[in-house]
């Protein structure tokens, strides 16, 4: 378990405030409308800690502060973020799924459809991942530094390390001795979830090739069967990419020759393949974008926290660092001076490429104001860039600048 960072002044009376706010406000999401009151997470996530930050009630969006997050080596479900696009009616609440007759259906590219049931999923030998489930809007509110990104202002805390456990897609099509075609290059896959209006329903594509390698259908999450919430019973579960691609409530899989058309997978959730002038209006395609499938490597820390007031002398700085897990993450670089000079702190990695790498230094720090930025770094020398804003994006996706966070030594 990561040690819990002391809560400074600053930010107990402004934790105190947006409590003190949320306890009179609505208890349901249907009665919370644009511009009213927001209701604690816990009012209509059941089983949700109430300390959660609240962005959306209707779909479901909250997020986990940071002196939370960092208390757990492994994000427990009542912290774990929430991100929604669309509702399947009955799932917001921690309990588990107990459809008996759910079925995922196999089509496309196959030398035969099929289809596959929970009982019969559960049967199967199944493959556990340790991995960072992180939205792809997770950062967002640190592009405003430049120009405000369009969506929920997500801090740092759209993000958990969990364990997801699950049958891979391989074994699934073995089990039911449905071959892909040799012109099958990418899998779409959508949930039982609808849209809210009329619209086209939601769903995203992966190369084949990984989901070969990578994917399962996960069954549990952190040792229990996924909560409702999570995507439960079945969730598609790609460890590596962005949480959107990881499909709640899985009900189909197709298996095509190019990427799904969706509104959601083109029109959404993609990030430019040339660079934005911050502020630039900019339609995505498939030929001038790249969907949010790896995540870019990144770096949080978790304390001491913004503003915190610390006593001169020795601070211990610490958070974690992750990336795709394709590549090894080499080292973490910590700067007290905004950037002017480095230092490297001790990173541990985990036995799971695709989790948290916790790191920690000591710096002594003199009295006055001091500009704390943590860079990960990988074994090519791929690095968080310090200005995160070259990466800007109008709808504020796969934040990855150096973080930053000002203090006080009094």
């Amino acid at each position: 378990m990561l040690p819990t960072p002391a809560c400074d002044r600053r930010q107990f009376v402004a934790c105190s405030t947006a409590l003190a706010a949320s306890t009179a406000l609505l208890r349901n999401a249907k009665g919370a409308e644009e511009g009213a009151p927001l209701p604690r997470a816990d009012q209509f996530i059941s089983g949700k800690d109430k300390r959660l930050i609240v962005h959306n009630a209707k779909t479901g969006e909250i997020e986990t502060p940071l002196n939370l997050l960092s208390e757990h080596a492994v994000t427990p479900k009542e912290l774990l973020f929430v991100r929604n696009n669309q509702i399947l009616p009955g799932t917001l609440t921690l309990d588990a799924a107990k459809e008996s007759d759910w079925r995922i259906e196999l089509s496309g590219l196959l030398e035969k459809s099929a289809s596959i049931t929970l009982a019969e999923l559960k049967k199967l030998p199944q493959q556990e991942y340790e991995l960072v489930l992180q939205c792809s809007g997770n950062g967002r509110a640190w592009f405003a530094r430049s120009v405000k990104a369009e969506g929920a202002q997500w801090q740092n805390g759209a993000m958990g390390n969990v364990v997801f456990k699950g049958v891979p897609l391989k074994a699934v099509l073995e089990h039911c001795d449905a071959q892909t075609k040799a012109d099958a290059r990418y899998l779409a896959a959508e949930g039982k979830d609808v849209p809210a209006k009329e619209g086209p329903d939601f769903e995203h594509s992966l190369p084949l090739d990984v989901a070969l390698e990578r994917s399962i259908l996960a069954l549990s999450l952190n040792g229990e069967p996924i909560p409702k919430v999570h995507g439960g019973p079945v969730r598609l579960v790609t460890p590596g990419y962005y949480g959107t691609m990881n499909v709640k409530w899985l009900s189909k899989l197709r298996f095509e020759e190019g990427e799904s058309k969706n509104h959601h997978h083109v029109g959404r959730y993609r990030t430019p393949l040339k660079p934005l002038k911050p502020g630039s209006e900019f339609k995505s395609t498939l030929e001038n974008s790249e969907a949010n499938w790896d995540m870019r490597i990144k770096s949080v820390i978790f304390a001491p926290l913004e503003g915190a007031k610390l006593s001169p002398g020795e601070v211990e700085i610490r958070g974690v660092a992750w990336n795709d897990g394709q590549t090894k993450i080499e080292a973490v670089e910590i700067s007290s001076d905004g950037g002017q000079s480095w230092r490297r702190a001790q990173l541990t990695h985990p036995k799971s490429p695709y989790a948290w790498h916790p790191w920690k230094v000591v710096m002594k720090l003199p009295s006055g104001k001091h500009k704390l930025l943590s860079r990960a770094i990988d074994v090519t020398g791929r690095a968080q860039p310090l200005d995160g804003a070259i990466g800007w994006n109008p709808a504020g996706y796969a934040w990855n600048g150096a973080d930053v966070v000002s203090i006080e030594v009094a």
